[in-house]
C-alpha cells in the first residue's frame, strides 16, 4: 500500500481518482480535452490507496469508451524507458487492466498494445494474463517465442521459467504452448517447466521447517522468537499461536501467562493471542498492559488479540476503553460498532465523529464505525456518513458509507444512490441498483446499460433485473 496524491473531492480529477459515479457524470459534461486529461492522469498515476483490492480499471475503461479516448498516452507510459528499470506491478498494472477491458469491448488498438507489451515490457506477466482472457489462440501462440526468450537456457533461467509457469495467474497461454505441436522445442521446454514447478511444491512439502508433533510450549515460543531474530525477519507469532493450541494443556497455563507478561517480543505476542483466543480470565489485563508497550510487535499483537475476542467480558472492556485516544481505543470502538447493542449507539456515534474530526476520512477504524452506524441504524449519523462518502479516497470505505446511508438516510435513494450506479466498485453499483429511484431518467438508462453490458458483474445484473422483472406470484 502507498499514499497517492489525491486532488480535492470537488474537482473533476478528485472525483475520477476516487472512482465516484459523479466523476463519470462530470467528465461527460466537461470539455472533452479536459476530461481526457484527467482520465489519463488517473490511469498513468494509479490513485488507489490499496491497488490490490480497489477497482478502477472497468470504471476508467468505460469512460475511455464514452469519451472516444485514444491510447497514445498509455502507450508512451508503458514503453517509457522507466519500464526497463521499474518493473513493479503498481506502475503499469492499472493501465494494463484498462487495456484488457477495452480489448474485451472490441478495441483492437488496446489488444495490439497488450500483445506488444507482453512481448517486450517489464510487467509482461500481467499483460499475458489480460491476453489469456481476451486473445485468440493464434495471438497467444505468437507470444511464445518472445516470452520464452526472456529465460536463458541456464539452470537459473530454467528455474525462473518454472517459477513463472507455476505462479501464472491465468494458465491458458502456458497450456497452449505446452501442447503446440508446431513448435516442439517450445512445447517440450514449457512442459519441463510445469513438471519442475510441481516437483518444487512436492519438495517443499517434504522439508517442513515448522514445529513438529511432540513439541513443548517452550519450544513453540522459542521457534516464534527465532523467526524474529532471523534475517530476513520472519513474523511467526500467528502460526505459533495455532501450534500452541495444538500442544498446550491446562497445566501449561501459568507458563503461557508468564510469557505474555515478561517474555521476549515474539513469544509475548504469541502468548497474548493464545490467551485471548481461549478467553483466559487474565487475557484482558495482559492486553491492556501490552498495548502500552514500546515495542511495536507486542503492542500491535495485543490490539489484534483484543479485536479477535468475542466474549461478553471483551465487550464490557470495550465500553471502558472506547474513550482512549490510542490504538486500543480504536479497537474498542470497532468492536462496539461490530458487536455492540442498541444502547451502544451513542458511544459509536461519538467515536465516529471524533475519528473524522481528528484523523480525517481515511482512518482505518472508520471501516468498522461506518458499518456500525448502519447496523445500529443511527439516523443522526447521516451527516457525517455523507461527509465520509464525499471525502474518502478509499472506494471500499465509500461503498460502506453508501450501505450505511441506505439504512440511515431517507434521501439516499434520490441522492447518492443515483451516482452510485456509475461507481467503480461493483458492490456499490449493486447497492445502487436496488435503491436508486427510477424517477430520474438517468437511472433507467444506466440500469439498462448495466443489464446489457457483458463486462458487468453478475450480482449487479441480478439486482438490476430485480427492478424490472415482476415479482413471482405467491402461492
Amino acid at each position: 500500500m502507498f499514499d497517492p496524491d489525491i486532488a480535492p473531492s470537488g474537482t473533476l480529477l478528485g472525483l475520477l481518482q476516487r472512482g465516484r459515479g459523479d466523476g463519470t457524470l462530470h467528465a461527460l459534461a466537461a470539455p472533452r480535452a479536459e476530461a481526457l486529461a484527467a482520465l489519463n492522469h488517473c490511469v498513468l498515476r494509479d490513485p488507489r490507496r490499496d491497488w490490490q483490492v480497489e477497482n478502477r480499471s472497468l470504471y476508467y475503461a468505460r469512460l475511455y469508451l464514452d469519451l472516444g479516448g485514444r491510447l497514445g498516452e498509455i502507450e508512451q507510459h508503458l514503453f517509457h524507458p522507466d519500464d526497463l528499470i521499474d518493473t513493479s506491478e503498481e506502475r503499469t498494472g492499472l493501465a494494463l487492466a484498462v487495456l484488457g477491458h477495452l480489448a474485451s469491448y472490441g478495441r483492437d488498438d488496446a489488444l495490439v498494445l497488450l500483445r506488444r507489451y507482453a512481448a517486450t515490457g517489464g510487467n509482461w506477466a500481467w499483460a499475458l494474463d489480460e491476453l489469456a482472457l481476451r486473445d485468440d489462440d493464434a495471438g497467444l501462440r505468437a507470444l511464445a517465442a518472445p516470452v520464452l526468450a526472456r529465460f536463458p537456457h541456464t539452470p537459473e533461467g530454467e528455474a525462473a521459467l518454472a517459477a513463472a509457469v507455476r505462479d501464472a495467474f491465468e494458465p491458458r497461454p502456458w497450456r497452449l504452448w505446452a501442447d503446440d505441436r508446431r513448435a516442439p522445442a517450445t512445447a517440450a521446454r514449457v512442459r519441463a517447466a510445469r513438471e519442475q514447478g510441481s516437483f518444487d511444491r512436492w519438495q517443499r512439502q517434504l522439508r517442513p521447517t515448522g514445529p513438529r508433533p511432540g513439541w513443548s510450549v517452550r519450544e513453540v515460543l522459542d521457534w516464534a522468537q527465532q523467526g524474529l531474530d532471523a534475517h530476513p525477519t520472519q513474523h511467526r507469532h500467528v502460526p505459533a499461536t495455532r501450534c500452541l493450541t495444538a500442544v498446550a494443556g491446562p497445566e501449561d497455563r501459568l507458563e503461557i501467562i508468564e510469557a505474555a507478561a515478561f517474555g521476549p517480543e515474539a513469544a509475548r505476542a504469541t502468548a497474548l493471542r493464545y490467551l485471548a483466543e481461549h478467553h483466559d480470565p487474565q487475557a484482558l489485563d495482559l492486553i491492556e498492559t501490552a498495548a502500552a508497550d514500546a515495542g511495536e510487535l507486542v503492542s500491535s499483537a495485543a490490539v489484534t488479540a483484543f479485536e479477535r475476542m468475542r466474549s461478553t467480558a471483551a465487550l464490557e472492556r470495550a465500553r471502558a476503553w472506547i474513550h482512549r485516544g490510542n490504538a486500543l481505543g480504536a479497537a474498542a470502538a470497532g468492536m462496539l460498532a461490530c458487536r455492540g447493542a442498541a444502547y451502544d449507539s451513542a458511544l459509536v456515534l461519538a467515536a465516529l465523529r471524533r475519528t473524522v474530526r481528528t484523523e480525517g476520512c481515511d482512518a482505518p477504524v472508520l471501516w468498522d464505525l461506518v458499518d456500525g452506524a448502519g447496523r445500529l441504524a443511527i439516523t443522526c449519523a447521516a451527516p457525517v456518513l455523507r461527509h465520509i462518502y464525499r471525502e474518502t479516497a478509499s472506494s471500499h470505505l465509500r461503498g460502506r458509507a453508501a450501505r450505511a446511508l441506505a439504512a440511515t438516510d431517507p434521501s439516499f435513494a434520490a441522492g447518492f444512490a443515483v451516482e452510485c450506479l456509475w461507481d467503480c466498485e461493483e458492490s456499490t453499483r449493486e447497492l445502487a441498483a436496488r435503491h436508486a429511484t427510477t424517477a430520474d431518467a438517468r437511472v433507467v438508462d444506466q440500469l439498462r446499460r448495466l443489464a446489457s453490458d457483458p463486462a458487468e458483474e453478475a450480482e449487479v445484473q441480478t439486482a438490476v433485473r430485480s427492478r424490472f422483472e415482476p415479482e413471482a406470484p405467491t402461492v
